[in-house]
């Protein structure tokens, strides 16, 4: 009986009077007999609802890393912008929790995850290009993108019109989380981050209003949403800019333990003479348990934006002798899928970081040492890989810059510690070792005369932990953002949500 009145509340959500809403409220609903109650409701009248058991509900609420992962009460695939303001709507009047999945790669509980009501994403998958004459900015148009699209199936659907995006570097990344968190690419160094390059954004606020923002239309909101993940409301398209995309060549490579040294004295010497905006290097120091022993080795990805490299830029690399490669010249989504991420999909993750302005040989050497102490602590336990992912970008990235919540007018370049492993016991144990090698790591790089103390040390959001302090992502920004947040979430409704709460 309790659970049939409730579900009437939640039917006649929207014009429902607050005096019977409250008397509902004070009957002693359980919280999963609540959030059942809203999923029936919004079943009504959205299609798309899954439950435990349905492939689809299985598919929805599946994330890369298992440690991210929470049960949620239903699946809702909402089939557009106006399903989507129903959906809101409904949670904020109930004070639902809920969940907005895009591509699901976050590593934080929480972040794309809920025991409420998990908002799927995938039926947003348009990918429209709008050419245009090649502009002073090098760009060729826009494409309009779906928000539950991953990377792979947007260069794909680009490749006939010989353009491309400004978007992710592995296999597998969602479209949404990427770029409402800042987004960098193998492409930033020509052209910036991915929020650099975004010319409007279509948003369902929390009050279920429906707007498209930009730079000349509710020009705080669109400042709000580059960077600041989803604390504004449900993003369902993106407008980007489209660039020239012929060929690539790039590729990864893997090189053994006794070519660490080499590797990053080619990481040194790339940061002290190249210049060229197209070439990119991604080295990861890694260490996992290979028939019971530690293997410690660099995985290595290089991209150059055309289908061969001019003499000399990567020479030092390719020069090591390698334990395996596919460089070769390809299309930009085939060198996206080399990328080993998914080798990881299932297991428990953790990601920290911090930023550093250069990548000196002391600093690379410790993260090495730091890769052989954790790899061999994680290895006494359930781990499956350690990995610090250097990402040495250029200072012509900055240049591009469009501002946004995540501050990066100022060149600072991200460090990624990525570990993996598969026992929840060890979850206390590995991510605060993860936190206790990244202070260490920004301690020695200080003391290197670095200025990336305090409110200079930025981080990128999309890597860091789950506790970081906001300040840290968002610096001097956090403040102008809380006004924004007010403004456009005078309810509070995406506090129901998870993730970095202004």
């Amino acid at each position: 009986m309790k659970l049939a009145r409730y579900f009437l509340s939640i039917a006649l959500t929207i014009g429902l009077s607050t005096a019977l809403e409250d008397r509902l409220e004070a009957r002693a609903v359980s919280p999963s007999l609540k959030y059942l109650a809203v999923c029936k409701a919004i079943g009504l009248k959205v299609p798309g609802v899954y439950y435990p058991g349905s492939s689809l509900y299985t598919k929805g609420n599946s994330h890369w890393a298992s440690s991210s992962d929470q049960n949620a009460t239903c699946v809702v695939e909402p089939s557009n912008a106006n399903d989507v303001s129903f959906i809101i709507k409904t949670l904020g009047a109930t004070s639902t929790p809920f969940a907005i999945r895009s591509g699901g790669h976050t590593t934080n509980l929480g972040f794309s995850s809920t025991t409420g009501v998990h908002i799927a994403l995938f039926k947003f998958s348009q990918i429209v290009y709008h050419p245009a004459p090649l502009a002073a900015d090098g760009s060729v148009g826009t494409v309009e993108i779906g928000s539950g699209l991953i990377w792979d199936n947007v260069y794909a659907a680009l490749e006939r019109y010989n353009v491309t995006v400004v978007g992710g570097r592995t296999t597998g990344i969602g479209v949404g989380g990427f770029l409402l968190g800042g987004g960098y690419s193998f492409l930033s160094n020509q052209y910036g981050l991915g929020i650099d390059n975004i010319v409007s954004i279509e948003v369902v606020l929390p009050t279920g209003i429906i707007i498209t923002v930009s730079a000349t239309k509710y020009p705080d909101l669109f400042f709000g949403l580059k960077g600041g993940f989803n604390n504004f409301g449900i993003v369902t398209k993106f407008t980007l800019l489209a660039y020239p995309q012929a060929e690539v060549w790039g590729g990864s490579q893997t090189f053994g333990e006794d070519q660490i040294a080499k590797v990053n004295q080619a990481t040194v010497n790339f940061l002290a003479k190249v210049t060229d905006p197209k070439a990119a290097v991604l080295p990861s120091t890694f260490a996992t348990p290979i028939n019971g022993l530690q293997f410690n080795g660099v995985s290595l990805l290089l991209f150059y934006d055309s289908p061969t490299p001019p003499a000399g830029i990567f020479d030092d690399f390719l020069s090591i002798p390698n334990v395996a490669s596919d460089v070769s010249t390809r299309r930009l989504q085939s060198l996206v899928q080399a990328s080993p991420a998914n080798g990881t999909f299932g297991l428990r993750t953790a990601f920290t970081t911090l930023s550093v302005k250069n990548y000196s040989i002391p600093l690379l050497e410790q993260i090495q040492n730091q890769t052989n102490y954790w790899g061999k602590q994680s290895v006494e336990r359930s781990g499956i890989l350690v990995a610090y992912a250097v990402e040495p970008f250029l200072p012509s990235m900055t240049a591009r810059s469009k501002g946004g919540a995540y501050p990066h007018d100022e060149f600072l370049v991200p460090l990624n510690l990525d570990w993996t492993w598969i026992s929840e016991s060890d979850d206390m144990f590995l991510i605060e070792g993860a936190k206790e090698s990244a202070r260490l790591l920004l301690n020695q790089a200080i003391a290197e005369g670095q200025d990336i103390a305090g409110p200079k040390q930025i981080k990128y959001g999309n890597y860091a932990a789950a506790d970081e302090d906001l300040k840290s992502i968002y610096g001097p920004n956090l403040d102008q953002l809380r006004i924004i947040k007010r403004k456009y979430d005078p309810g509070n409704v995406m506090r129901l949500a998870g993730g970095y709460r202004f």
